[in-house]
């Protein structure tokens, strides 16, 4: 039978949820009865809510209510139920499945040969998300729901997930992107042994002025602007056209690979690394000295004065003591100037690689409990159910607007000139 369409479903009254929660919890402490579990309120709560959702169905299935004259000669009946125990959020819940006697009806809430509600299965991926492995999701169950899950189970939920990986990682993106930020984070996979390799993330700021991962990378050690060109070529093939500003912090072959790909982007290196690379070289007496000391180099109003301020740095006291973090700067000079030439609004949004490291430091959580990964493609599959955790509508990292946006809109609409097709 053909579904039809499903109707906007409006929200339930906080009032109500309120009022069913306060009835149910003084039935409990009236009865003594536990929440979960076998007999529990909230086990028999959901029972109940499938067996009548069931029944509705059944009734829209025949075209008649239970009980109905109408239903007489119709050709199908209603013919008892069937016991079928499933698990749900509320734990495993054996509802009384409807059926009719030509065996016609097909139960959309609990299909046929499913032993799980779309709920328990978020649940897993939730958990795994979160960096739990196979063995603590399963304890885990157990200690919530008193439910033995085998191991076998969790791993058909979370390999369902590699289409979904699959396609995310392909979708369409938008062709202007005034920042792209691009950083990188280590986990370990075995490989014949276990190697630490570096998983690239990319997070793009469309014209909204909202966030958006564009996606993930596994890379070999040592790789260089070819692995790059391969990334940014398939950031390309998905539909960007131009970027205006790539941020990033010293990853090898990057600058290059950029140039090639979006010949007018801008690459500008993170001053925030910039500064902590510097600060490892010092001791931590000199720290406070060191900081205003640099202050003066990237807040400078123009490249000639930021030279002239690292020049002042480098014959001073502070320079003569650590020449490795006057060499440091100089390295990155190339990349950090650009900054120099923005007007605040923009320097504002560029300052710093924070907005992805944050993001990075959300991924290293999930996989720091892992160990290591038995493939490349069950590392991704762990990042990218982390990332989708972060996108969902409860999430604020990557729904919020960048602070200062409008403003630094307008500055790029300037600056770049009629490369960004503001609307």
């Amino acid at each position: 039978m053909a579904d039809k369409e499903t109707p906007a479903v409006e929200p339930v009254e906080d009032e109500l949820v309120d009022e069913f929660v306060e009835r149910l919890m003084d039935r409990a402490d009236a009865s003594g009865a536990a929440l979960l579990g076998e007999g529990g309120l909230l086990t028999e709560v959901t029972r109940a809510v499938l067996e009548r959702a069931l029944d509705a169905e059944m009734t829209e299935h025949l075209g008649y209510e239970k009980h109905d004259p109408a239903g007489r000669g119709s050709g199908n009946s209603r013919n008892g139920t069937s016991p079928k125990t499933v698990l749900t959020d509320a734990g495993a819940v054996t509802v009384a499945v409807p059926r009719d006697r030509d065996g016609s009806f097909e139960p959309r809430l609990v299909p046929k040969h499913a032993r799980r509600l779309a709920g328990f299965n978020e649940q897993i991926l939730s958990l795994y998300a979160r960096g739990m492995s196979v063995r603590d999701i399963r304890s885990h169950l157990v200690g919530m729901y008193g439910i033995e899950v085998s191991p076998d189970l969790i791993s058909k939920v979370t390999d369902a997930v590699a289409d979904e990986l699959t396609t995310w990682q392909m979708r369409p993106l938008d062709a202007i992107w005034p920042i792209i930020y691009i950083d990188a984070l280590r986990i370990k996979i075995r490989s014949g042994s276990v190697a630490s390799k570096p998983v690239y993330l990319a997070v793009g700021v469309d014209m909204d002025g909202c966030k958006d991962v564009l996606g993930l990378w596994v890379g070999d050690e040592g790789e260089g602007a070819t692995t790059w060109m391969t990334v940014l070529s398939e950031l390309r093939n998905r539909g960007i056209e131009d970027v205006c500003i790539v941020a990033c912090d010293g990853l090898k072959g990057l600058p290059d690979a950029v140039t090639a790909t979006w010949p007018k982007a801008t690459v500008q290196t993170c001053v925030i690394h910039l500064i902590r690379a510097s600060l490892r070289l010092a001791s931590k007496q000199h720290h406070p000295a060191l900081v205003a000391a640099m202050k003066a180099i990237y807040t400078a109003p123009t490249e000639q004065a930021a030279q002239q301020a690292l020049e002042d740095f480098a014959a001073g006291e502070l320079g003569q003591r650590y020449p490795a973090i006057v060499r440091t700067w100089r390295a990155a000079w190339s990349e950090f100037t650009p900054y120099l030439a923005f007007p605040p609004e923009i320097r504002k949004v560029v300052y710093s690689t924070n907005l992805i490291e944050s993001i990075n430091a959300r991924l290293r959580k999930t996989t720091r409990n892992r160990g290591h990964f038995p493939s490349e493609q069950a590392a991704l599959k762990v990042l990218y159910l982390a990332v989708r955790e972060l996108i969902t509508p409860k999430a604020r990292d990557l729904n919020q607007v960048a602070p200062h946006w409008k403003k630094a809109l307008n500055q790029f609409s300037l600056f770049f000139e009629d490369r960004l097709n503001v609307r």
